[in-house]
């Protein structure tokens, strides 16, 4: 074959072999780019698989919160799987040698409870007895010789409750003058009048067993004054909300107020404190929104055996300042309770103690639905941490120990369990689940406070008293919704202070209250006046039991 034609020949193939090459590359790409385009859809997939997932545990952990239970104590265990707190590990390090202390512990055992009689149920009650006679003349004649019968006996037959509507009553005082009937026909003629004792609000109708009842209907029953403001109408006489919501703001301001702080020094004394706050809605403060949040700070003595002082706070921020100011004359030293809220580390003095509860309710929110059997989760393994301190806790009041034995016994029992809870935390590194990188999160936040309960036996593993405590103050929340002004906030935490004090201290908040209006403490009493009207007092706890 001709030279030119195998050229030309060679010159196709090269030409072709460039072509295919081409081709070659340009599918390599296409592919590149496609397997590039399906690693970014599998990322996107699986992003919307862990946000559906995330979704999905925030769905089950809102429908636990609004229709599950709301223990957190966990009784269940898997057959055959063993705990991670098991006693009776082979290396455990021998415990040591704590002074014996004895303790009888009675013996109990599970009887029913008796059906209570009427004399028990209503022993409170007023008893009035009333004799039957349904019987004819007829019917109380002998059948068989017709001889009229006489009473040989009368037994109880039955008993009834009957209600009694309340009744409001109108008393007008009426006042005498008195002149000298010496000098009477004189040019200086004298007189005098009797005026009484003062009103309990100047130029009010107000007595001070309707101003407290107003007060307990709303703080205690949480009865807003619009539905009593109908209530009134019911018994025939027209009250106004605003009428009602004066009162309140006066007696506060003038009667509640000396006493209140009187209570606040008393409770700054003390060596075991806790603390809450929540948020509330007061409509007209100075520059604000009225849909900005507002605070009540709940603070409150500990579960210390000693004379218990609830306070409420109103502020309308929940900057740090706010506490540190509530507590700027607190004794150096104490110890005070609290949820992770970074705003207390302003306190000053302060030894602050972190709510074991508050963690352990942020591990119990992280464990996946379905997975609260699973030893082998992490959220699972959180959760059995926090509440081995509360079992510890729960057998240490079973067994009626004395502070000091408690003090001993959580050194031996509950630091090695928040030692070894630490090191299993430090490694741990999820990379996904809100809910558990938010548990890590609490839990390391509350780090520098967690063992400070440790250095004294009368400190609490958890802040459920202040919890307890603000309940009432929520519940009410959701009746009458708001406050008007600051200063209807501040006179309604004033009768929310007298009201729970009272009822810790077994008072009947009514009475108490009326108690108070009826004694009016002032600014000019000194403590030891004051003292004698406080709900721990004796003439209070003999008006008012």
């Amino acid at each position: 074959m001709p030279s030119g034609v195998k050229d030309i020949q060679l010159i196709e193939l090269k030409d072709t072999i460039s072509q295919l090459n081409t081709t070659i590359s340009t599918q390599n790409q296409l592919i590149s780019s496609l397997q590039k385009m399906l690693e970014e859809r599998n990322a996107k997939d699986a992003e919307k698989d862990q946000l559906i997932a995330n979704l999905q545990a925030q769905l089950d952990y809102l429908k636990n919160k609004v229709f599950g239970s709301t223990s957190e104590l966990r009784h269940h265990q898997i057959p055959g799987q063993f705990s991670i707190f098991d006693s009776s590990v082979s290396d455990e390090k021998p415990a040591e040698i704590i002074e014996p202390e004895i303790i009888k512990v009675q013996a109990h055992t599970k009887k029913r409870k008796p059906k209570a009689a009427y004399d028990e149920i209503f022993a409170s009650l007023p008893t009035i007895q009333v004799e039957v006679d349904t019987l004819s003349d007829e019917q109380k004649r002998c059948g068989i010789c017709g001889t009229a019968m006489i009473p040989i006996g009368h037994e109880v037959i039955r008993t009834e409750l009957v209600y009694t509507e309340p009744k409001l009553e109108r008393i007008e005082y009426i006042a005498t003058t008195y002149s000298c009937p010496e000098c009477k026909d004189t040019e200086e003629p004298q007189f005098i009048k009797d005026e009484g004792y003062p009103a309990l609000i100047p130029g009010s109708y107000a007595s001070s067993s309707l101003a407290a009842h107003v007060m307990y209907s709303k703080y205690a029953m949480s009865m807003p004054l619009y539905r009593q403001e109908k209530d009134f109408e019911h018994l025939g006489v027209k009250l106004s909300r605003t009428s009602m919501a004066h009162w309140i703001i006066y007696c506060s301001e003038n009667y509640f107020q000396p006493m209140y702080d009187y209570l606040h020094r008393q409770l700054l004394k003390r060596k075991y404190l806790m603390a809450d706050e929540t948020p509330l809605q007061v409509l007209k403060e100075e520059e604000r929104r009225p849909q900005s949040k507002s605070y009540v700070w709940l603070v409150r003595t500990g579960d210390d055996g000693e004379i218990p002082i609830i306070l409420y706070n109103y502020t309308p921020t929940r900057a740090g300042k706010n506490a540190a100011e509530f507590f700027k004359d607190a004794q150096p030293g104490y110890f005070l309770m609290t949820d992770g809220y970074q705003g207390y580390n302003k306190v000053p003095e302060a030894q602050r103690c972190c709510c074991w509860a508050h963690i352990r309710r942020y591990w119990l929110r992280a464990i996946p639905k379905g997975h609260e059997k699973d030893y082998t989760n992490p959220a699972v393994q959180g959760f059995l941490y926090c509440n081995k301190l509360f079992e510890y806790e729960r057998s240490y009041r079973e067994k009626g120990l004395s502070l000091k034995r408690i003090y001993n016994r959580r050194l031996k029992d509950e630091k090695p369990v928040i030692e070894a809870f630490l090191s299993w935390l430090d490694g741990l590194h999820p990379k996904t689940g809100d809910s558990i990188i938010r548990a890590i999160t609490y839990t390391n936040n509350c780090r520098p406070y967690m063992m400070n309960y440790l250095k004294d036996g009368a400190c609490s593993l958890s802040n459920n008293l202040s919890e307890n405590s603000i309940r009432p103050l929520v519940v009410g929340r959701k009746n009458w919704l708001f406050s008007d002004t600051p200063a209807g906030a501040k006179a309604s935490m004033n009768v929310y202070s007298m009201i729970e004090t009272a009822k810790a201290n077994e008072l009947d908040p009514l009475k108490y209250l009326s108690f108070l209006l009826e004694h009016r403490p002032s600014a000019d009493m000194s403590d030891d006046e004051l003292a004698s009207l406080a709900p721990w007092s004796e003439e209070a706890s003999k008006v008012c039991k």
